[in-house]
C-alpha cells in the first residue's frame, strides 16, 4: 500500500485540527466574540465624532484582527501532547508536513475570524466602501501570514511554561507588515492609487514566513 503523500498528509492534520477546534470551540466561539466587543469599546474611547469613526474603521478592524487573531493563531487545541507528537514521528510525518497542516487549519480559522468582524465594523463605523473589493486579495493573504507566523511561534514557544505570554510577544513585531499593508491598501484607493505595491508585500512577507517554516521545522521539532 503506498503511503499518503506529503499534501495529503498536510490536509489530514489540518482536518484533525479543524475537528479539535470544533469541539473547543477556543477561535470561533470564545476569541470572536471578544473582538467584536473590542470593536464596540473603541468608539467609547474616540467618541461619536461620526466623520472621525468612518476614517479610523478600517484600521480599527485590521488591529483587532492582528491582535485577536494572534490568540486563534497560538490557540490550546493547536498544541499537540507529547504522545501526538511521538506518534507523528513513529508514522514518518516530517515536521515540515505537520506545521504545513497547522498553518493551514489556522488560515481557515482566521479568515472565518474576519469574516465574522467585517459586518461588525461596517455597522459600527460605516467606513468608506470603495476599498473593500480588495479585500478579495487582502484577507486570504493576511490570514495566511498571521497563520504561518503563528504557526512558527507556536513551535517556537512549545515546551515553555510561559507559551501563552512569549507566542504573542514573538507574532506582533512580525506581523506589523502585515498591519501596515492592509491599511495601505485602503488608503492607497482613496486616493486614486492602485496598492498593488502593498499586496506584493503582503505575499513576500506570506512567502518569507513560509520558507522560515519549511527551513526550520526539522529543528524546531529536536528542539520542542
Amino acid at each position: 500500500m503506498t503511503p499518503p503523500g506529503p499534501a495529503r498528509q498536510a490536509l489530514e492534520l489540518a482536518r484533525k485540527d479543524l475537528l479539535l477546534e470544533g469541539r473547543a470551540g477556543e477561535a470561533l466561539l470564545v476569541t470572536a466574540p471578544f473582538g467584536g466587543v473590542a470593536l464596540l469599546l473603541f468608539p467609547l474611547a474616540i467618541g461619536t465624532d461620526v466623520p472621525l469613526l468612518r476614517s479610523v474603521g478600517y484600521g480599527i478592524y485590521w488591529v483587532v484582527v492582528l491582535l485577536f487573531g494572534v490568540l486563534v493563531s497560538l490557540r490550546q487545541s493547536a498544541t499537540d501532547t507529547p504522545a501526538q507528537a511521538a506518534l507523528l514521528r513513529l508514522t514518518g510525518v516530517h515536521p515540515a508536513v505537520r506545521l504545513t497542516g497547522r498553518a493551514a487549519a489556522n488560515t481557515l480559522l482566521l479568515l472565518a475570524f474576519q469574516l465574522i468582524l467585517l459586518p461588525v465594523t461596517v455597522m459600527i463605523y460605516d467606513p468608506p466602501l470603495d476599498s473593500w473589493p480588495w479585500l478579495l486579495a487582502v484577507l486570504p493573504l493576511v490570514a495566511a501570514g498571521l497563520a504561518v507566523l503563528g504557526t512558527l511561534a507556536g513551535a517556537l514557544a512549545q515546551g515553555f511554561a510561559g507559551r501563552a505570554t512569549l507566542g504573542p510577544l514573538l507574532v506582533i513585531p512580525l506581523a506589523l507588515p502585515l498591519l501596515l499593508s492592509a491599511t495601505q491598501v485602503a488608503e492607497a484607493v482613496r486616493y486614486g492609487r492602485q496598492p498593488w505595491s502593498w499586496l506584493a508585500l503582503l505575499l513576500l512577507v506570506d512567502v518569507v514566513a513560509a520558507l522560515a517554516v519549511a527551513l526550520s521545522a526539522r529543528s524546531l521539532e529536536e528542539y520542542s
